[in-house]
């Protein structure tokens, strides 16, 4: 039986294609096209994608069945976190302990796939735990959002009236904003912005809100959406804008990503000669002199900076992600904050003043800890109760001094060591891995490499030497 008849499906026609294309061409393509695949069942759709896109269909399903969850009703709410599911896609679920913050002890979930990501962070915890540990505070939490829309009149009417204007924004949206009101969110502050000198007729109503320990989108999305609705009534039916014969367009509702105001700074300080022993080749006056510069190159300059973040969210989205939260959303903040003077900069910054060290990073993190995957997701359910099921404030200081810590560690090796001995070390089982090496090949390698450079030629070299492949490696 074949896949059309067996799951009740279509086979669509191909797109368009020249007459150059052989028959064969256009055959794979109608193979490889399918009309009603998000109505087949989950087994149907792995079969369908397995039959047409590889070699070994058989081993393939085996392969991507054995990831699903034991648990039935676990994997039907992993289904319906997104669409059209055929598999799980596993990533490592770390721990880095010894974080402390403000006198309190964390240890942190960490989901990724990197290398010595979580090890970099560990280190750099337990380095500064006897050191005063890190410190942080909630600078603010506003989230923002914005309704884009055109209007052709006279913009003095539009600015004279718009206390009007909000008032009814606001009446209208009460139902909407009353259980976030009742937990001391709501909306804050709504701002009309006229861009016409950029785009004709081009108005912005900016609003700014409070979700309290929620991330907040669909709330926000709910109440822009709202005020667009409201907004177009209000010049359909006010009598000095309805004679002029205007009326709004609503362009689009929708929150935005960037929340400058919703902001955490996390430091660590230490008199100078407290970094003794953070390198074995420099002093302490000389590791922070050093480890100071390079993160005022980053600050210069946007090509160091990028990798420089990049490092800062290895930590960041590593927490972001145990917890259940939007990785993508943070990362889009930060980036765009880190350029928010017109160039890209470092997102950490450090002095050596009055002989005192001092490290410090301050990000915007819109995050939630109620809502969203944070419950629905057994991992982040666990992840939060690890941390001490921490408000949104608090997991706001828990994420961004992950991060801290992580950067701390990558310019550590980066102006001491160099960051391929740390790196390279801990993916020594990775290459292993990939070379099909067997326990003992494992352990005879990780003794070999205690004090040698790791690098995927070397590691093979080494494995050829012990199977009596290749002669006496040199020394």
């Amino acid at each position: 039986m074949n896949i059309e008849s067996e799951y009740s499906t279509r086979i669509e026609e191909s797109p368009v294609v020249s007459s150059e294309d052989s028959d064969l061409s256009k055959q794979e393509m109608q193979k490889k096209t399918i009309s009603g695949f998000s109505k087949l069942s989950k087994r149907a759709k792995l079969r369908w994608v397995a039959e047409h896109f590889f070699t070994e269909p058989e081993a393939v399903i085996r392969e991507l069945k054995s990831f699903w969850h034991g648990d039935e009703q676990q994997q039907k709410v992993i289904d319906d976190f997104s669409e059209n599911t055929i598999s799980n896609f596993v990533l490592p679920f770390g721990i880095a302990p010894n974080l402390k913050i403000n006198g309190k002890t964390y240890a942190v979930p960490m989901v990724i796939e990197e290398s010595s990501v979580v090890a970099a962070a560990s280190s750099a915890m337990k380095f500064w735990m006897n050191r005063g540990g890190f410190k942080a505070e909630v600078i603010d939490t506003q989230k923002l959002g914005q309704v884009h829309f055109s209007w052709s009149g006279d913009p003095a009417t539009l600015r004279e009236l718009f206390p009007q204007i909000e008032a009814k924004l606001r009446a209208d949206a009460a139902p909407l904003s009353k259980n976030m009101e009742a937990r001391g969110g709501g909306i804050l502050h709504v701002e009309l912005l006229d861009l016409t000198d950029e785009e004709a007729d081009y108005y912005q109503l900016k609003v700014s809100f409070e979700t309290c320990d929620s991330m907040g989108a669909n709330f926000i999305n709910s109440i822009l959406e709202q005020f667009g609705k409201s907004l177009q009534e209000f010049v359909a039916e006010f009598p000095a804008l309805k004679d002029e014969e205007r009326s709004v367009e609503i362009i689009m509702a929708i929150l935005s990503n960037y929340t400058p105001d919703c902001l955490v700074r996390t430091w660590v300080e230490c008199p100078v000669e407290q970094l003794e022993g953070a390198c074995k080749d420099l002093n302490a006056a000389g590791f922070a002199d050093k480890f100071s510069k390079a993160v005022r190159i980053a600050r210069i300059d946007p090509y160091r900076a990028t990798t420089h973040n990049k490092g800062i969210f290895n930590g960041i989205d590593a927490v972001v992600l145990a917890t259940g939260n939007d990785f993508r959303a943070i990362e889009a903040c930060g980036h765009t904050y880190a350029a928010k003077d017109g160039q890209y900069r470092s997102l950490t910054q450090c002095e050596v003043k009055d002989g005192i060290f001092k490290f410090w990073l301050d990000i915007p993190l819109a995050i939630g800890t109620v809502g969203g995957l944070t419950k629905l997701h057994p991992l982040a359910h666990r992840s939060l109760e690890l941390l001490g099921n921490p408000n949104a404030q608090e997991l706001m200081m828990i994420i961004a001094a992950t991060g801290l810590a992580q950067n701390f560690a990558a310019v550590r090796s980066l102006v001491t060591t160099g960051i391929q001995q740390g790196h390279m070390k801990m993916h020594l089982l990775n290459i292993l891995n990939h070379l099909g090496a067997t326990e003992q090949e494992v352990k005879d390698a990780i003794v070999h490499f205690k004090d040698k450079v790791v690098s995927f030629t070397a590691v093979r070299e080494f494995l050829d030497w012990l199977r009596g492949k290749a002669p006496k490696l040199a020394e």
